[in-house]
């Protein structure tokens, strides 16, 4: 009987080995130097399982610059992107939008600000952290550092660098997550269709210009919800706007947050359209620091109620709990 059992065994012993080798790693690990599993953050999404994996894969970048331009495609879902360290991790690309590209064959057209990321989040429940996504074509005009397209995006702890649009969030039915970040810009550098919560994030203006640049869908009683965030500037900064309306409807909240003195009094601008006055949808609550005083703003800006700020919560505003079970804290 035992050597039936050890003749078993060793007869299956290669089919468990094989099985074993190929089940996929839940851990893949991206390093220049070629320790890791590869050497380019794009190898490793393309490894993947398409669409969800059988558990979710973390891809670890180990600290380095890493000029690409990366592209996390629809069917690249429940992965989390997180960097050795929020100021080491750097992933920088320098595309704009009047930059002249061949276009199918011989065609020569300027790029568009929507291809001009440097990141392109598009599948569904993904997390960044501790990493620095930048575009680094300067003050060129239009140049997106990271773009997100997909539902139920966590970013954490990134440092988001750029100059005019910055960070555009995509997809009116998405909803993003941004906490403990810090996001730079020139012009509407936070701009966009999506539903986010911004949470104790730094947001810094570089010059005198607008903060956002909503899209907001009229259907969606949210848009950006900024709550316990701080507003600076660089030296010389004196004229911002926390806002205009990018589409008629924008949706954009601040709510408990410190404005630096370079905040405008009268707080928000129409786009040079007196009708987007009739519709958007601008609000404040509980705001602290120079540039919170309220007597200037403009009329057709709102300021929130006790009543009417308790709904502002991140469960109302995103949807559902899923960015605190997804918490890595």
């Amino acid at each position: 009987m035992k050597n039936r059992l050890y003749l078993l065994l060793l007869f299956l012993l290669p089919y468990i080995t094989l099985s074993a080798a190929n089940e996929p790693k839940h851990l893949l690990i991206v390093a220049q130097d070629g320790s890791g599993d590869f050497t380019t953050i794009q190898e490793a999404i393309y490894a993947i399982r398409d669409y969800t994996p059988i558990t979710p894969i973390t891809v670890f970048i180990k600290n380095g610059v890493y000029r690409e331009k990366l592209i996390i495609p629809s069917w690249k879902c429940d992965i989390t992107i997180q960097g050795e360290n929020a100021d080491s991790t750097i992933i920088t690309w320098g595309d704009y939008a009047g930059k002249e590209i061949v276009y199918f064959g011989d065609s020569i057209e300027e790029m568009g600000t929507f291809r001009t990321h440097t990141i392109l989040a598009a599948g569904h429940r993904l997390t960044l952290e501790n990493l620095t996504i930048e575009n680094s074509a300067g003050r060129v005009g239009q140049a997106v550092a990271l773009h997100t397209e997909g539902d139920q995006i966590i970013v954490r702890n990134c440092r988001l660098k750029g100059n005019q649009d910055t960070l555009f969030t995509g997809n009116e039915k998405s909803h993003v997550y941004f906490e403990d970040c810090y996001i730079e810009g020139t012009t509407d550098f936070i701009f966009g269709p999506a539903i986010c919560w911004f949470e104790n994030c730094e947001i810094r203006s570089k010059q005198n210009s607008f903060v956002t640049a909503a899209s907001s869908a009229a259907a969606n009683p949210f848009g950006y919800v900024f709550h316990n965030c701080r507003l600076t500037a660089a030296d010389g900064v004196t004229k911002v706007y926390l806002g205009r309306p990018w589409r008629a409807y924008a949706a954009v909240s601040f709510i408990q947050c410190d404005l630096g003195e370079q905040i405008r009094s009268e707080g928000w601008e129409n786009w040079r359209d007196p009708n987007n006055e009739k519709t958007a949808r601008f609000s404040e609550y509980q705001n602290t620091g120079a540039g919170a005083a309220t007597d200037k703003r403009v009329s057709w800006s709102r300021q929130l109620s006790k009543k009417e700020a308790k709904a502002y919560t991140r469960d109302n505003v995103l949807g559902g709990n899923w960015w605190q079970i997804r918490t890595t804290k």
